[in-house]
């Protein structure tokens, strides 16, 4: 598995469901906990809302559709978007048609992107307000008076 015996944050391998490798699914699939797809899905693969949901594709397994879930782990196909909030593991064999968003990304050699990699922010990160910037040029203004 990706990222084996490095140190910092790595998400359960639990697997709460299987797409076995001789199945379709056709339409959007929900979840919650872990997924693992062998097999074939023809629609969005969404992990609950605020959930810590992974998504495991084997070297076998293809999506069809764009993907939301915090942590994914792709050694397959996807041709639409990624959109993985927490962490994202491109293995060798993983493969993506469409735009990936990301928050923390490790990727393999020979894995492809056809597509952007878009880092998005911490969820909880401050933003800087124009206020602050603001009231700075106003003191500092005011001291040169």
């Amino acid at each position: 598995m990706l990222g084996k015996g490095k140190k910092g944050k790595t998400v359960s391998a639990r697997v709460d469901t299987i797409v076995g490798q001789q199945t379709q699914v056709d339409g959007d699939l929900h979840f919650t906990g872990g997924l693992h797809v062998d097999g074939r899905v023809r629609g969005n693969v969404i992990a609950g809302e605020g959930s810590t949901s992974v998504l495991t594709v084997s070297e076998h397994g293809s999506i069809e559709g764009d993907v939301r879930v915090p942590n994914v782990i792709l050694n397959g196909s996807v041709t639409g978007d990624v959109h993985s909030s927490e962490r994202i593991e491109l293995a060798a064999k993983a493969r993506v048609t469409g735009d990936v968003h990301y928050n923390l990304i490790e990727m393999a050699m020979g894995a492809e992107v056809n597509g952007s990699l878009l880092h998005q922010n911490d969820p909880g990160a401050s933003v800087v307000s124009f206020e602050r910037d603001q009231a700075g040029s106003a003191n500092s203004s005011d001291s040169n008076t």
